[in-house]
């Protein structure tokens, strides 16, 4: 098999280092020649580099990861990462363009390999039409894109950076200057507090039923009242026994 060489472009530390970790294990002998922080860096390393695959976060500062793509055309093979969720499957299928949606997850990433192969060695590069099938892409994104929200949490995990997705989350719980963020295998700290992630994450999914207390509504176990008339929620995999405030309360009298 071929020896390809790529980089990767992220503006985010944390998940540069998940995705170079992730093609380790599903392609190993892909060389990653270098990663850069924005757009302009990506830029830069690609015209230097020349690698075969570049693989490029689509919102970065400086330049987006469509605008790379389209000044390195010929260079290298784009594959988009991307935060997008049917929208995006459905604009660069359509156009087929290589994409990988966050978090990336081996199973996908495996597939997008498989694919990115057979079309390095069939095509070189890439089809010559390459820049002409990003712009749709692009206009599609923009005239369809819905509003993006946290898909996974950066949390610090003894010496090292631990990537959480938000369905793993059971509950936030404001303390002190820190938030807890429970899971089922345990909690962490993080410092972003309760009244910015209300605005992060997706309002169908957590509810913020306190002032200190955001929930995963699938991971409720069930609502019950309280002697003071207030609610109690008892979430999954969890012994403590949460109250909702009033001012959330109109949230569990329709279910």
């Amino acid at each position: 098999m071929n020896c390809f060489k790529a980089i990767i472009a992220d503006d985010e530390e944390a998940l540069r280092t998940h995705l170079k970790t992730r093609l380790g294990q599903v392609w190993p002998d892909m060389e990653i020649l270098g990663e850069a922080r924005n757009g302009v860096e990506a830029l830069e390393v690609i015209r230097s580099m020349k690698p075969d695959l570049a693989f490029l976060d689509i919102r970065m500062p400086g330049l987006s990861g469509m605008e790379v793509a389209r000044k390195t055309h010929g260079v290298c093979c784009p594959v988009f990462v991307t935060a997008y969720d049917e929208y995006a499957v459905e604009a660069f299928e359509t156009e087929a363009v290589d994409y990988l949606l966050k978090p990336v997850t081996a199973p996908r990433l495996e597939k997008t390999v498989k694919k990115i192969q057979k079309r390095l060695t069939r095509r070189g590069t890439g089809p010559s039409d390459l820049p002409a099938k990003v712009q749709r892409v692009l206009e599609r994104l923009e005239n369809t894109r819905p509003r993006e929200y946290l898909q996974w949490i950066r949390v610090q995990h003894r010496e090292s950076i631990r990537l959480i997705p938000v369905e793993e989350i059971l509950f936030f719980n404001a303390q002190d200057k820190y938030t807890r963020l429970i899971t089922r295998d345990g909690e962490f700290l993080i410092k972003k507090p309760i009244k910015e992630l209300e605005t992060e994450l997706d309002p169908d999914n957590f509810w913020r039923i306190h002032r200190g207390t955001m929930i995963n509504v699938a991971a409720v176990d069930k609502v019950s009242p309280s002697l003071t008339g207030k609610y109690l929620v008892k979430i999954r995999h969890s012994r403590e026994m949460l109250t909702v405030s009033r001012n959330y309360a109109h949230l569990f009298k329709k279910m």
